[in-house]
């Protein structure tokens, strides 16, 4: 029985999971790369259209508009440690942190965010104080 259960393991380990072949670049590879619908910052709108769903694994950019009506922020801790952020880039500057908790745009301006969703879940993103369902985009990882 011993020498069967131990087959039964041998082969398991040496039979791969269903993997994608994304090729050299792995998960930054186009071909697992998704654009979201922008988010948008201005007094009174919306913040997002609708929930977004996301899947783990996953390479995704987010664009952030603001139209500079209010001094306005984005905050989500929580999403930003169940993602692995590539690169923020604001006025053609890449920058590439070791983690993020919100994001202040005190002006009109644009943001992109570019990450790969890790840990399933339903998080938030909201601008803080505001108590509207609209003043926040929800995201869903599965």
């Amino acid at each position: 029985m011993k020498r069967f259960i131990w087959v039964v393991m041998a082969a398991m380990l040496a039979t791969p999971v269903a993997a994608h072949d994304l090729g050299f670049a792995g998960l930054l590879a186009k071909s697992n790369r998704e654009t979201l619908a922008p988010l948008t910052l201005s007094s009174g709108k919306p913040v997002a259209e609708a929930p977004y769903k996301l899947k783990s694994g996953m390479y995704y950019k987010l664009s952030i508009e603001a139209d500079g009506s209010a001094e306005m922020a984005l905050s989500g801790g929580d999403f930003f440690r169940a993602i692995w952020v590539n690169e923020v880039v604001i006025n053609d500057i890449e920058i590439r942190p070791l983690g993020l908790h919100s994001l202040e745009f005190d002006d009109e301006g644009e943001a992109e965010i570019s990450f790969i969703a890790i840990v399933p879940g339903t998080y938030e993103l909201s601008i803080p104080g505001a108590r509207g369902d609209s003043q926040k985009a929800i995201f869903t990882i599965e």
